[in-house]
């Protein structure tokens, strides 16, 4: 088929507009460094929150019960039309109920010459749950996912490609060359052990310990870029942070599964030492592979003090995790590397300014290499 593409070559349907949980702003994050390093049309899907939360929920669990998944459209009344033909169609459905938004969307199918699924957060035990879902995805040249324990059972229902992915980071936001002034000695973010908490809210309230964590129960951002700077500069003022498996209190008998968050790779490109409980799955190790990527501890670790005090005595020990950790997340884990994955398995060739982020990675890699 002959088609005639526009100067921005690579359409990217957002839901950064309609969807504000903070755990979506590593996302909009991967669309934003996209958009850097190639020519990006952004569509931002939009409607009234209020009623879209409504809207949306309706069209999902109606679609449990039908197998008509193309008409159901969780933005009623809304229908965008793709005028330009596009080479490359990419989607990120962190959740499997994502999917119904392209209903929203009249021709992003035909007009696009590839389209290029991340499927997020799918657990293997759920896949039989979502299988009205999941044939939406068929429409797709080929789909990425990173959990990894899901994707043959995925690609068995579909018979579409799916291709393995890992997380990544904007590298060169969350890793500083000039280190700043760590004056956070832990920080947590998002599920953790009440056992080691209570520890160092104790160490806080009575000792000289710093400890910053989450106090709140509503996960929405009213911005996900000042959530996302936020984020990162506190992480790059934290000596340690506490980090575990994917939803780690998930897990148990009916649920095996353990996968990689992406609070690792951030965590690795900010310098902060990873303290936690890691998953056991081959992504995790071929990810992390270098000496103290995370220093494990018990899940359960009332003696957290005693355990950061000996570390904190260990100062070249603690200079060379945070020298290793930032170089790979600039060699290995930024986005761009992921994008050139995707382009590169789909056949499509990448663009110079995308080889320019990746100079760049490595220029400040080597500076804190020498």
């Amino acid at each position: 088929m002959l088609m005639n593409f526009p100067e921005n070559r690579t359409l990217i349907i957002s839901l950064r507009k309609l969807k504000y949980h903070v755990s979506r702003a590593a996302i909009y994050e991967f669309e934003d460094v996209i958009s850097a390093c190639d020519s990006v049309d952004l569509l931002e899907l939009d409607y009234h929150p209020g009623l879209f939360k409504v809207t949306n929920n309706l069209s999902n669990q109606a679609l449990h019960f039908s197998k008509i998944n193309r008409h159901l459209n969780p933005l009623p009344g809304r229908k965008i039309k793709i005028e330009k033909e596009y080479e490359v169609l990419f989607f990120f459905s962190q959740s499997i109920k994502d999917i119904l938004a392209l209903n929203s969307v009249k021709g992003w199918r035909s007009k696009c010459k590839f389209a290029i699924c991340w499927m997020d957060e799918i657990w293997e035990k759920d896949i039989d749950k979502y299988r009205n879902h999941l044939s939406l995805l068929d429409q797709f040249d080929a789909i990425f996912m990173n959990f990894s324990s899901s994707l043959h059972e995925v690609q068995k229902l579909l018979k579409k490609p799916c291709y393995p992915i890992h997380y990544g980071v904007d590298a060169l936001a969350f890793t500083s060359p000039q280190v700043p002034i760590r004056s956070i000695d832990m920080l947590s973010i998002g599920r953790r052990s009440s056992v080691t908490h209570e520890s160092m809210v104790e160490l806080a309230d009575t000792g000289d310990f710093f400890y910053v964590y989450d106090t709140l129960n509503g996960l929405n951002m009213k911005c996900y870029k000042y959530h996302r700077s936020l984020y990162k500069n506190l992480l790059k003022r934290s000596n340690f942070v506490l980090v575990n498996k994917a939803k780690f209190d998930l897990l148990g008998t009916s649920n095996p599964q353990e996968e990689v968050g992406p609070r690792f790779f951030e965590g690795a490109a900010s310098g902060a030492i990873m303290v936690g409980y890691t998953p056991v799955c081959q992504p995790f190790q071929e990810n992390f592979d270098w000496p103290d990527a995370v220093i494990e501890i018990p899940f359960d670790c009332p003696n957290i003090g005693e355990v950061l005090q000996d570390l904190k005595s260990q100062a070249e020990r603690l200079e060379s995790i945070r020298r290793n950790s930032m170089v790979n997340a600039l060699l290995r884990h930024d986005w761009v590397y992921r994008w050139e994955y995707i382009l590169t398995t789909c056949g499509v060739d990448s663009l110079p300014i995308l080889s320019k982020r990746k100079a760049h990675l490595q220029d400040v890699s080597q500076g804190l290499s020498s």
